[in-house]
């Protein structure tokens, strides 16, 4: 099966920075994946997730999407959605409003995702809390036909049954559909069954990648926390001792 997404040898560095925030790194992911992108904060988890979704320039060959260069082919934006940050939307609008603004959305998928996220169309945006302003986020990109979906820390604002339907939404649009998705959380609660693949980042570099079964196998054993906490937990304390002994 083709690679959606093919990172080759990428460092990067933004301007004025001291050493790269990323280091050397290549993988390759077929489309319909459901790949975990973990690592401390300042790993460079959304430092990557921008390279991918073309925010910054590269080679062309150094990050490709879909065959094509991430930075240089400005059509990608149609086919892949990068989700995360702030998303300081507050104007005094409705939601419907908003939707009413973007046409050509298909219609069905349209109140299927409004169902799944549980926004009502009369929320006004100045007036919504965090999380439902999240889902609002959300909504504005899955309503639309994508084939790579780049998510950063998009769950955290969810409460647990918001955070339970879009995992599953997102297994089923990679499983039907064969969207390639790459999220990058802290929050690992349930996370063991919906990926396929792991990949950590340790201070820029890539420690592992591999399918999530191969991953967990190295798992340590502890009577709390699932098999990918332990490991996502027993890995980041290393690179915590790393970083002091320096």
């Amino acid at each position: 099966m083709p690679a959606a997404i093919e990172v080759h040898e990428l460092s990067f560095s933004y301007p004025g920075a001291l050493e790269p925030v990323l280091h050397r790194l290549s993988f390759a992911l077929p489309a319909g994946s459901r790949c975990l992108l973990l690592g401390a904060n300042g790993a460079g988890k959304s430092t990557l997730l921008r390279l991918i979704a073309g925010r910054h320039m590269l080679n062309h060959d150094v990050v490709r999407v879909l065959g094509r260069p991430a930075f240089h082919d400005a059509g990608l934006a149609a086919d892949v959605a990068f989700l995360g940050g702030p998303f300081p939307f507050s104007a005094d609008i409705s939601v419907r409003d908003v939707l009413a603004a973007r046409p050509g959305v298909d219609a069905a998928r349209r109140r299927r995702v409004l169902a799944m996220l549980d926004v009502d169309p009369a929320w006004r945006m100045h007036q919504v809390s965090d999380g439902q302003r999240r889902r609002v986020q959300l909504l504005l990109d899955l309503e639309r036909t994508l084939r790579v979906l780049l998510l950063d820390e998009v769950t955290a604002e969810l409460d647990v049954l918001a955070r339970a339907d879009l995992l599953r939404f997102l297994h089923e649009e990679s499983t039907t559909n064969g969207v390639t998705i790459v999220y990058a959380s802290h929050v690992l609660d349930g996370l063991d069954s919906f990926a396929t693949d792991v990949a950590f980042l340790s201070r820029g570099r890539l420690r592992c990648f591999a399918p999530i079964g191969e991953a967990l196998a190295a798992a340590p054993a502890g009577p709390t926390g699932s098999a990918l906490h332990r490991l996502c937990e027993a890995w980041m304390r290393e690179d915590r001792e790393k970083t002091a002994a320096v």
